[in-house]
């Protein structure tokens, strides 16, 4: 326990530190951080195949690998989050009262952030640099399955703030894999971080929302929608839907279920499932649609409507109208991703209005719910929560706000 006492002590005073950095000089750092990505780039694919050949779970693998290209994309957000303009000292509201005291409502940072996240190491560069581009620190706790990945990349971050006369704990990573070190991040250690993210799968997820003795931001599973509306173009659909199951189906934005307007059965459902198992996509479907297949597919179950697959698998269902749709969401979804595919405007609307997700799509992949895909740079994550941050958690949403309140000797009577 003393081991992350000594980090949250580190993080505080680091956060103290940091308030007095220049932004210029916090620029400076994350374009030296993506130039140093570049020069170790061979290291750090050595270091993370040495996570992959000792992985056991085969479909974390694609989660974990890093190559050059996703080094690229790694460098590609530093880059974008650090032309951001400065997201703190904002004036986001101002106003004055009728006895001429001025308010201004002004963007302040969060504070510490710990971030407990299973085999993506990219995210332990995005956070990072999320983090101290918003004026935060961050404590980071990545999975056992990518420590030699998460190591190295969390390493040259801290060599690069050093270098640049910036504490270097603004940025700490937890290297010890005992399991009781997530027990005490969240139970006992409120005194020194302000917010928890999880990222990773629900066990993980379900943990930290049940255990945190501190604000959560995060979302426990990602059960994506689409709703095919009877108008939609069946060229559009088809395209649409294959992207959002197969592009990359271990993601938390990848569909889970299709839901089909039952006007739309005969006209679209044949050649899209077609196109779906064509792309290596199991189909889960119901008696309706099965029919079109002489009862030849797998048949959905209850338990599809609730299960989140991260696996080429997709269950389809047919509802009676965009309302039945909408309904059904709510039901079963997470309040994550969901999309309708329409030419309707009317019935776009509907479904826009009706569904709770914190990112709600009109004739869009599901996939684009992502954080560099918003123009965020980069993201700590999706939350689903009702209070804000919702959606995709980038820059602006790493602040809170204080209310400055100036006058002129006035007093209240």
């Amino acid at each position: 326990m003393q081991y992350l006492k000594n980090i949250g002590k580190n993080a505080r005073n680091a956060f103290e530190d940091l308030k007095s950095v220049n932004h210029k000089k916090v620029v400076k750092a994350l374009n030296d951080y993506n130039k140093a990505l570049f020069h170790n780039k061979r290291k750090l694919i050595r270091e993370n195949q040495k996570d992959v050949k000792n992985v056991k779970r085969e479909h974390l693998i694609d989660r974990l690998i890093l190559n050059e290209k996703r080094i690229d994309g790694i460098r590609y957000s530093i880059n974008e989050i650090a032309k951001f303009k400065n997201p703190v000292g904002k004036v986001l509201e101002q106003w004055q009262r009728p006895n001429k005291i001025n308010i201004k409502k002004v963007s302040i940072p969060i504070g510490v952030i710990g971030i407990i996240y299973e085999s993506r190491p990219n995210v332990t560069a995005d956070v990072a640099a999320l983090s101290l581009k918003s004026g935060n620190c961050c404590i980071l706790r990545g999975g056992s399955e990518a420590i030699n990945s998460n190591k190295l990349l969390a390493n040259i971050f801290r060599e690069i703030l050093h270098k640049n006369n910036i504490n270097k704990n603004c940025v700490q990573f937890i290297d010890r894999k005992n399991r009781k070190i997530v027990d005490n991040l969240l139970s006992k250690m409120s005194k020194y971080i302000d917010v928890i993210v999880p990222r990773g799968g629900k066990n993980l997820v379900a943990k930290v929302q049940k255990f945190s003795n501190v604000h959560v931001i995060g979302h426990l599973e990602g059960l994506c929608h689409i709703y095919l509306d009877k108008s939609a173009s069946l060229n559009m659909a088809k395209k649409i839907i294959i992207n959002a199951k197969m592009r990359r189906t271990g993601i938390c934005g990848a569909v889970e279920t299709l839901l089909i307007d039952q006007k739309a059965v005969n006209s679209h459902a044949k050649e899209i499932i077609n196109a779906l198992t064509d792309s290596g996509c199991e189909v889960r479907v119901d008696n309706k649609i099965n029919k079109l297949f002489n009862f030849k597919l797998r048949k959905a179950l209850e338990k599809d409507w609730k299960t989140e697959y991260l696996d080429s698998i997709i269950s389809i269902k047919t509802v009676k109208d965009v309302n039945e749709g909408v309904n059904h969401i709510l039901k079963y979804g997470t309040m994550h991703t969901d999309s309708i595919i329409t030419k309707n405007s009317k019935n776009a609307q509907i479904f826009l209005d009706g569904v709770n997700s914190s990112i709600a799509m009109h004739n869009v992949s599901t996939q684009f719910a992502d954080g560099g895909e918003f123009g965020f740079g980069g993201e700590i994550g999706i939350s689903t929560n009702k209070l804000p941050p919702r959606g995709p958690v980038g820059i602006n949403q790493l602040t809170s706000y204080k209310y400055v309140v100036s006058g002129n000797g006035i007093i209240r009577k």
